[in-house]
C-alpha cells in the first residue's frame, strides 16, 4: 500500500535532526517514506501505512494548532508509537501536558516507562526494577514533584540503604546531614533537575521535601506523602518490611532497584527480592520490570548492559536479569553480591 500525506508545512520538524525520526518511524513500522514537493509519502503494509499515516498526521494537526514538540520529544513519543499500537500522538501529548513536572517536561520513551508512569498514577505501592539508566528514580522523583505541585500530597520522602557499593569510606566528616549526603546525591540531582535551586533548598528548610537514609524511616507513620525508596536492593528483608509498613493515608510508595548491583554483605538476603516474591498476586501494588531497551542513557550504556546481561547467562548468575511480567520473580542465591 502507498499513500502520500499531503502537507507543506510542519514536516521538517517531524523529521528531527539528521532524520532521526523519520527513520525510527521506518524501523519501527517497516514502512518506507519519501518526502516529495507537495507531502509524504509512506509505503509499506496496509496496517502500517495506516499507522504511520495517523502518526504523522496527530503531529502535523498538533503543529497546526501552534503548539511546538521539540524534536528529542518527538523521538521519545515514536519510540512508545511504533511499539505499543493502542498509544496515540496526540494522547501521549496531552497526558504529558496534564502533569506539571516543574521547569521540565517529562516524556515516558519507551513503553515500560510509559506503563510504570501510569501504574504510579494509580496505584499506592509500585516497584521499579531494573538496570541502570532506565529512568526508575527520575520518573518517581518525577511523579513526586508533580504529586506537591499540584497539592496532591504535602510532602515528598526520598530515602535509600546507606550500603557502601564496594569501596570503604572510612569515618566521614562533618555533621550527620554531611555524612549521608553522599549516599543520596542521586535523588538530590534528580530534584534539582525538575525545581528551580531556590525552591529545592526552601522546601528542603521546610521539610516539604526530605532526604533521608532508610534507617532514619523506622517508627514512622508516613501520610499525605509521596515517598521513594531507591537502591532498594541494598535493603535486608527486615529494613523492606519497615519500609513498607510506613504508608499512611493518602500516601504513595514507590520502590526502586536493580537487582544486578546487590552490595549486601555476604550472606544477606536482598529485601527487594524477598518483598516482590511475598507480595506477588495482592491487589493494589504496581510491578514494572525495565530492561536494556529501557536505557535512555548514552547507547554505550545499552550495550553494557546487554553484555553484562549474557555473561551473567553464561555464568549462571544471570537469573535475575531475566524477569519478566510474565515470569515469577526468580529465587535468590544463597549469598547475594
Amino acid at each position: 500500500m502507498k499513500t502520500v500525506l499531503q502537507s507543506n508545512s510542519g514536516l521538517e520538524q517531524f523529521f528531527g535532526t539528521r532524520d532521526e525520526n523519520i527513520r525510527l518511524l521506518e524501523s519501527g513500522l517497516g514502512v518506507q517514506t519519501r518526502l516529495t514537493h507537495d507531502g509524504l509519502e509512506i509505503e509499506g503494509a496496509d496496517a502500517a501505512v495506516h499507522r504511520a499515516e495517523q502518526i504523522v498526521s496527530d503531529f502535523l494537526s498538533l503543529s497546526g494548532a501552534g503548539l511546538r514538540i521539540p524534536p528529542a520529544d518527538v523521538n521519545s513519543y515514536l519510540r512508545v508509537l511504533t511499539a505499543d499500537p493502542s498509544t496515540t500522538f496526540r494522547g501521549l501529548y496531552e497526558s504529558g501536558r496534564a502533569r506539571n513536572f516543574g521547569k521540565k517536561t517529562v516524556v515516558p520513551k519507551t513503553v515500560n516507562q510509559r506503563s510504570y508512569l501510569d501504574l504510579i498514577e494509580h496505584h499506592d505501592l509500585v516497584f521499579g526494577i531494573g538496570p541502570a539508566g532506565t529512568g526508575k528514580t527520575y520518573l518517581a522523583v518525577a511523579m513526586a514533584v508533580s504529586a506537591l505541585l499540584n497539592k496532591q500530597i504535602s510532602r515528598i520522602i526520598l530515602t535509600r540503604p546507606a550500603v557502601e557499593a564496594g569501596e570503604r569510606l572510612g569515618f566521614l566528616p562533618g555533621t550527620l546531614q554531611e555524612k549521608i549526603d553522599p549516599y543520596l546525591r542521586p535523588l538530590y540531582d534528580a530534584l534539582f533537575d525538575l525545581l528551580e535551586t531556590e525552591k529545592v533548598e526552601r522546601a528542603l528548610e521546610r521539610n516539604t521535601i526530605e532526604v533521608a537514609p532508610l534507617a532514619f524511616m523506622r517508627g514512622r507513620t508516613l501520610n499525605d506523602s509521596f515517598i521513594i525508596l531507591d537502591e532498594a536492593q541494598n535493603s535486608t528483608p527486615e529494613q523492606m518490611k519497615m519500609m513498607l509498613t510506613r504508608i499512611g493515608f493518602n500516601s504513595k510508595l514507590v520502590v526502586t532497584g536493580d537487582l544486578t548491583q546487590i552490595d549486601l554483605p555476604a550472606g544477606r538476603r536482598c529485601g527487594l527480592l524477598d518483598a516482590v516474591e511475598i507480595l506477588r498476586g495482592v491487589d493494589g501494588i504496581g510491578l514494572t520490570y525495565f530492561d536494556e531497551r529501557d536505557v535512555v542513557r548514552n547507547a554505550l550504556v545499552q550495550r553494557i548492559v546487554k553484555a553484562y546481561e549474557r555473561h551473567g547467562e553464561l555464568t549462571g548468575a544471570g537469573r535475575q536479569l531475566s524477569l519478566t511480567l510474565q515470569e515469577p520473580p526468580p529465587q535468590a542465591p544463597p549469598n547475594p553480591v
